[in-house]
């Protein structure tokens, strides 16, 4: 099994962020223009509504983050 770094945690954390960032503006397409704490908020409150429907591994990556941390993830791209 391999052994994940810290690299890989924050690329797993990124990609779920952006899964549910597409999801957010599907379904509220003026969050496109909202600032990004407020996406940041509403991401981290569809991740506690939605945690029972995510993998028990993508649960684990999810299950402390912070509005903060969220973020985070979402104001910087991976190269």
């Amino acid at each position: 099994m391999t052994e994940k770094t810290e690299k890989n945690v924050s690329d797993e954390k990124r990609r779920l962020i952006n899964r549910f960032l597409m999801t957010l503006t599907k379904e509220q397409p003026q969050m496109y223009y909202a600032t990004t704490s407020e996406i940041a908020r509403s991401i981290h409150r569809m991740i506690k509504e939605h945690t029972n429907r995510l993998s028990v591994e993508e649960q684990a990556l999810v299950r402390r983050m912070t509005m903060e941390e969220i973020e985070g993830l979402l104001g910087f791209h991976a190269r």
